[in-house]
């Protein structure tokens, strides 16, 4: 055979690996039913606690409460496939009937504030132990005031 019948072989071209481009941050994790904002990258990032307390005989969310429920909102409206249950809860003072129908006015009223804030009520479950799960088993106003709470919930 002669040189002619022989193409010269063509070289692939030369592909670079593309450099390492720094990880963007995750987006918020469910852990343990709370919410887990992205650190960044000096940080393990941030648990929102979830837990907003209320005064006697009240479903009137504290103004305390609004900065951390902003952010729960902005995590609801920003995916709208995490799903989260407002746990109502009451002290032991009261009936049982009573105490039941203020926890969901609780859990109610933070819904309220969270849709209000760009969550979807469809991403929002309501649930009411009433006095049934005290955070506090004791019988004092500081331990009534402990119970007397929403707890969100990420599912």
């Amino acid at each position: 055979a002669s040189g002619q019948d022989m193409a010269p072989l063509k070289q692939a071209p030369e592909t670079s690996m593309p450099e390492e481009e720094p990880m963007a941050p995750a987006g918020p994790m469910v852990k343990n039913g709370k919410i887990v904002l992205p650190g960044d990258g000096m940080d393990d990032g941030e648990t929102l606690q979830g837990i907003f307390y209320f005064d006697f005989d009240q479903a009137i969310v504290r103004r305390e409460g609004h900065e951390e429920l902003n952010k729960h909102a902005k995590v609801l409206s920003s995916d709208r496939y995490l799903r989260v249950r407002l746990e109502g809860h009451a002290d032991e003072r009261g009936t049982r009937e009573y105490n039941l129908a203020l926890g969901e006015r609780r859990a109610n009223a933070v819904r309220a504030y969270l849709v209000a804030q760009g969550a979807a009520r469809t991403q929002i479950e309501v649930i009411s132990y009433g006095e049934e799960k005290p955070a506090n088993p004791g019988h004092s106003e500081s331990s009534w005031a402990e119970n007397r709470r929403v707890e969100i919930v990420y599912r």
